[in-house]
Formats: C-alpha cells, structure tokens, sequence
C-alpha cells in the first residue's frame, strides 16, 4: 500500500514536472512538441508498467518515440520539396529543349534566306543578258515585240522592291553626232515613260546616253549598226549598288 502510494506521488509529480516544462517550451520554442508529447505518453505508460523507474524510463522511450515521429515528419517535408525541385528541373530542361529546337528552326530559315539570296542574284544575272530594246532607223518607238519585255521588267521590279534599272541610251554611226546624242536621249526617254506607265517608280530608274560615241563593234556595217540603236537595261540590286557606289 505504501509502495502504490509513493508511486501515485511520483507519477503525479512527474507528470505534472513535464507538463510544465512541455508549457514552457511551447512558449519558447515550438519545435520540439513531438518530444514533449512523446515524454508524458512514456511517463504515463512506464509508472503503470514498472512503478517510478519505469516511469523514469518510460519518459525517455517517450522522448526518443517523439523525436522519431518528428524526423519523419521533416522527412516527409524534405521529400516534398525534393519532388518540387525535380518538377522544376523537368520544366526547366523543357525549356531548354524549346530554346534549343528554336535555335536549330532560325539556323534553317538563316540558310533558306541565303539560298533565295544567291537564287536572286543568278536571276538577275540571267536577265542582264541580252535585256535590250532594239530601235528602227532614226526612230525612238519601242515596238511591240520590246513592250512585252518591258512588262515583264516592270513585273520583276514590282515583285522586288530592292531593285533599280539603269537605262542607256545609244545610236548607230549614221547621221551627225549631235543628232545621234539627241536620239540616243530620245530613245532613253521613251523606254522610262514606258516603265513608269507600268508602275515602277520613276526615282528606281537611272538613265544616260552617249549617242554613237560607244559602238558594239569597231567595224560599222549593216548589221553591226542594228545592234548599235538600242536602249540597254541592267536590273541591280540596290544595297549591291550602294556598295559599289562606295568604293568608287
């Protein structure tokens, strides 16, 4: 009987000891309520067990049963935050693949570009060739045969705003010089209009003359004369004639 009763005293005091303090930790800190709880559960399960020492070593089970509760706890913490970090890795790799895949579609649209480039160029090689306007005897009519190659001039440009077309104006060897200068001009002046009248702005046309002063040929014949009474077009690009310009 006297035992039960010092084992009543122990207990209560024991417990009420560790009530207090668990109040004032709870007050201080917060973080170890798994321990405080942990400590009166095993106080209370040691005295029924074993009396004031297994009180005394219940506390501690206690102790070390809260703790545990509470590092898992932090564990399931840690591995929540783990699993969001690997969700953001995931996204960010994501990204990656999006900026790298972006990268690789302006590379081949960069090549696409330089390849339309230089296919424009060859056209306009291509159309240098032989792009002139024969004339008659002393006369600056464009005939219909040249009209039509002229509309498809003005078809080119319309379709290219980069490019200009420069005009020159020449004459046979028959007749007076001056009157030759005059048609050559003449001549010029008739295919501008022409290509104006179809829509190419007038400031993408550049124009010149030099009568009978620049002959296909040193030898003046019949022939050599058809040739020689024309009005030559060489379509350019513009950015390429501002450069050439420049380094005149």
């Amino acid at each position: 009987m006297k035992k039960q009763l010092i084992s009543s005293l122990v207990i209560g005091a024991l417990v009420f000891s560790t009530h207090a303090s668990a109040e004032q930790v709870v007050e201080s800190d917060r973080s170890h309520n798994e321990e405080l709880i942990g400590l009166s559960s095993g106080i209370v399960v040691g005295a029924i067990v074993g009396g004031p020492v297994g009180a005394i070593i219940g506390g501690f089970t206690g102790t070390l049963l809260g703790k545990s509760v509470g590092d898992d706890d932090e564990l399931k913490t840690q591995q929540a935050m783990l699993t969001e970090r690997e969700q953001e890795l995931v996204e960010l790799n994501q990204q990656k693949q999006s900026l790298v895949e972006l990268s690789d579609q302006y590379e081949q649209a960069q090549q696409q570009l330089t390849t339309l480039k230089m296919a424009q160029e060859q056209k306009l090689t291509e159309l240098a060739l032989g792009l002139n306007v024969q004339f008659k005897t002393g006369s600056s009519v464009i005939e219909p045969h040249f009209q039509q190659q002229l509309n498809d001039i003005a078809y080119a440009m319309s379709l290219s705003p980069e490019l200009t077309l420069d005009l020159t104006g020449y004459a046979d060897r028959r007749g007076d010089g001056d009157y030759n200068q005059a048609l050559s001009e003449q001549r010029v002046a008739e295919v501008k209009n022409y290509l104006v009248e179809q829509g190419v702005a007038e400031e993408r046309l550049n124009n010149q003359a030099f009568g009978d002063s620049s002959p296909l040929m040193a030898e003046q014949s019949f022939e050599n004369d058809f040739f020689d009474r024309r009005v030559t077009l060489k379509l350019q690009n513009q950015n390429s004639a501002l450069a050439a310009n420049a380094t005149k």
